[in-house]
């Protein structure tokens, strides 16, 4: 395992109680302990999932992660929330910044790990080779973790990425809440029904500019479906 992961805490010991635990399970940990000091390690491209605390002082961590993501800084690194915040509209402004998954404080280090590898898992599922998919306008290439959208890159977060690919993979059928769930997140998760919705949103606000948003439609009562459409 060689896996390399930032955990962004002003605490430092949050930040050295993470580290260790991380150690313990063969992962390789950098630490930083504001938003600047991060942004110069994501920088250098080698990180595969940053553990981040929304409430940083200067730049917080919602803000960091929607940096990350709006600017295509690290679109193929995962973000893990680590959160003191309960209330599920906070919790959920934390997965419309970018973020995959989300840790509420205080939390055990054998949860953390099972939240990291499981983002970890998905991120790997992203990058096992397949064939290049076609629908309408969208080409999906998951070889290259790439998508166009008439001929032009776009850039999705790995959720985001193995949501669209999933939905292009099984077109035409309508699947509920929780089978997407298992099917992109994984059997083993810890976020709710309402994730994917958010996600669904993100997807949608992307694709909307290339005028591909109706392809993901809503069926009611039942969940989403993907349907190739040019109308």
């Amino acid at each position: 395992m060689n896996e390399h992961i930032l955990v962004v805490d002003d605490e430092a010991p949050i930040r050295d109680m993470v580290r260790m635990a991380l150690e313990l399970e063969g992962f390789r940990v950098s630490d930083a302990s504001n938003a600047h000091e991060a942004l110069k390690l994501v920088e250098r491209g080698d990180i595969d999932l940053v553990l981040l605390d929304w409430m940083m002082p200067g730049i917080t961590g919602i803000d960091f992660a929607a940096r990350l993501r709006r600017e295509n800084i690290a679109p193929k690194t995962g973000i893990i929330m680590l959160t003191a915040k309960d209330d599920e509209d906070d919790l959920v402004r934390g997965l419309e910044a970018g973020a995959d998954d989300y840790v509420r404080k205080p939390f055990s280090t054998r949860e953390l790990i099972s939240r990291v590898k499981a983002v970890l898992r998905r991120k790997e599922d992203n990058q096992i080779e397949g064939e290049i998919i076609v629908a309408g306008k969208i080409t999906i290439d998951p070889t290259q973790h790439r998508v166009l959208i008439d001929s032009e890159s776009i850039d999705l977060s790995p959720t985001e990425f193995r949501l669209l690919h999933f939905f292009a993979s099984h077109p035409n059928r309508a699947f509920t809440r929780s089978q997407l769930l298992d099917s992109v997140w994984g059997e083993q998760v810890y976020v709710g029904d309402r994730t994917v919705d958010v996600h669904i949103r993100r997807l949608r606000k992307v694709l909307e500019a290339h005028n591909c948003d109706q392809y993901v439609t809503t069926v009611r009562g039942i969940g989403y479906r993907f349907v190739v459409s040019d109308n």
